[in-house]
């Protein structure tokens, strides 16, 4: 796919200047630019010769919690050591100058939008720097882990309940409250940018359709085609850190 030229980046430029509600869908290759490697590029080594299902789904963790503990957890040393990039500089800025406009949602479980400098992003997968138990607690004090004996992963010390990551897995549901307020900003906004995400993953990439029926622009933002370009008024070819400080810079 040709890059985009430089006529069309100045019409989106201008249309998102007008704009007094944005929506912006992040996906896995936004991060990616920051050394975040994808679901699938992360099953590298050890982790090569598991079956997704094992390592992102309730069944897996319970067939081997040892196992998926270990592999989000050298998950989550990588996003510690990455940075965010342009795109998500360009993106809070664009959110400071403009309060009130941008509401950003991702289907990524880092914590790159927020150390940019970005505030209420919505979070549609989770958040894979911080746990949750794996089970209702089962007695009145709530459950609770020894610091002193992490565990892998980590246990109750009362029930024996098992602290899982905060992600999202295969089969479950996305947060409610998360998805209605992605799907409401959806609707109202003026234009929309899709960031990043091959467009595979729903409920998450039906949010451009719904932005479309609301009367949005929607302009998809990746290197190459994805499988909602048809729900799209235009596709830009370009990465999150080539585009996004180009389409959201100031126009004077």
């Amino acid at each position: 796919m040709a890059a985009p030229d430089e006529a069309a980046v100045q019409r989106l430029r201008q249309r998102l200047a007008q704009a007094e509600r944005v929506c912006v869908l992040t996906g896995a290759g936004m991060s990616a630019e920051s050394g975040i490697p994808t679901f699938r590029d992360a099953q590298t080594g050890l982790w090569a010769r598991c079956d997704p299902l094992q390592l992102a789904s309730e069944a897996g963790f319970r067939a081997d919690p040892g196992l998926v503990w270990d592999w989000y957890q050298q998950r989550r040393e990588g996003v510690r050591r990455a940075q965010p990039n342009a795109g998500h500089l360009a993106l809070a800025e664009f959110a400071r100058r403009r309060p009130g406009v941008l509401t950003l949602v991702t289907q990524n479980v880092d914590d790159l939008h927020q150390r940019a400098g970005l505030d209420g992003v919505l979070r549609l997968h989770g958040d894979i720097l911080q746990n949750r138990w794996l089970d209702p607690c089962r007695h009145a004090g709530g459950c609770r882990a020894d610091p002193q004996q992490p565990g892998r992963p980590p246990a109750c010390t009362v029930c024996g309940n098992l602290l899982r990551p905060g992600v999202v897995w295969f089969g479950e549901a996305l947060p409610a409250e998360v998805l209605q307020q992605a799907e409401a900003a959806a609707r109202k906004a003026q234009v929309m940018l899709v960031v990043g995400t091959s467009g595979a993953v729903w409920p998450a990439a039906g949010l451009a359709a719904v932005a479309r029926r609301g009367g949005a622009h929607v302009a998809i933002l990746n290197p190459q085609a994805t499988e909602i370009d048809d729900d799209a008024d235009e596709h830009l070819a370009g990465t999150a850190a080539e585009l996004l400080p180009r389409l959201l810079a100031p126009v004077a």
